[in-house]
């Protein structure tokens, strides 16, 4: 394969099927049909002159020649991806995309004034919103801009410390009816909890750490999802901690137990090192921290 004959894209198929083991799942990954990366990979092969995978039944297992290209391709991606983020960078377009990720409770109740002045500053400029509870991969370029409740540690990134919010006990009305309105942390134990799938006790720690006197009993129903869970406290279905600023903007809530101390969480804004050089981005990144109180 000649330098100028060379097509990143088979090497993109060929390192997502080794990342993911199976062509179906690697075509998902990327968006293409079975067939057509299969086509890919046998192209690869061809304009190599080397097997890359074995093929028993329908599995796929890496060649010996297979295995000692996987890290040069990887080196390959990354060089790719410092490129773009680099190329990026150097933008200082004040119009195009700029995707900024977030919870999906902030992106519903805390976002959407900063959304108005984004329009009003910059009409050119399309912000996208990645509502996604799973961290978004910022040097891969799943987004450009992240708010997110822990201080990241991968290389590259830029993080601001933005004005912390706090969690607190929230319930409806009608909850207070069907349960009654708790006096003290002890009252608690015959409330209902709502629980969240992948939580791992953490929030009833939280919460008997500051004087609650509950436990798994009192948590069902469950769900994966801090959306669906925020709306079943809403429809006065239990009880749950949630940020106060999302609960701030939701009609219909109440602070369950006003004297409990609040939990603490931080918030940081994060972006790439290359990209904060984008004017685009820039204005978006302090505008984003401006709005959460940098």
């Amino acid at each position: 394969m000649r330098g100028m004959d060379f097509d990143w894209n088979l090497v993109r198929a060929f390192m997502a099927t080794v990342e993911a083991g199976s062509l179906s799942a690697a075509a998902r990954q990327l968006g293409l049909a079975q067939p057509t990366l299969g086509r890919q990979v046998a192209a690869l092969e061809a304009a190599l002159g080397v097997t890359l995978f074995e093929r028993p039944g329908r599995a796929l297992v890496l060649t010996e020649a297979g295995r000692l290209l996987v890290e040069h391709a990887r080196s390959m991606g990354e060089a790719a991806d410092g490129l773009t983020l680099a190329a990026a960078g150097q933008s200082q377009a004040m119009d195009g995309v700029v995707r900024v990720t977030a919870i999906e409770l902030y992106a519903a109740h805390v976002l959407p004034p900063f959304l108005a002045l984004m329009e009003e500053r910059a009409p050119k400029l399309r912000v996208e919103l990645i509502a996604a509870d799973a961290v978004q991969d910022l040097v891969r370029r799943e987004a450009d801009i992240a708010i997110r409740h822990g201080r990241p540690d991968q290389d590259g990134l830029v993080a601001r410390r933005c004005a912390d919010t706090r969690a607190r006990l929230y319930a409806a009305p009608s909850y207070f009816e069907r349960f009654g309105r708790p006096r003290n942390g002890a009252e608690l134990a015959h409330g209902r909890l709502i629980g969240f799938i992948g939580d791992d006790g953490e929030m009833l720690a939280e919460l008997n750490r500051r004087g609650a006197k509950m436990g798994p009993e009192n948590c069902r129903p469950f769900t994966n999802s801090g959306s669906v869970g925020w709306e079943w406290v809403r429809r006065g279905m239990g009880m749950a901690l949630m940020l106060e600023k999302v609960a701030e903007a939701t009609p219909g809530v109440e602070l369950v137990w006003p004297e409990m101390e609040p939990v603490p969480i931080p918030v940081w804004l994060v972006t790439h090192r290359e990209i904060h050089t984008s004017a685009r981005i820039r204005l978006v990144f302090d505008l984003l921290a401006e709005h959460l109180g940098a």
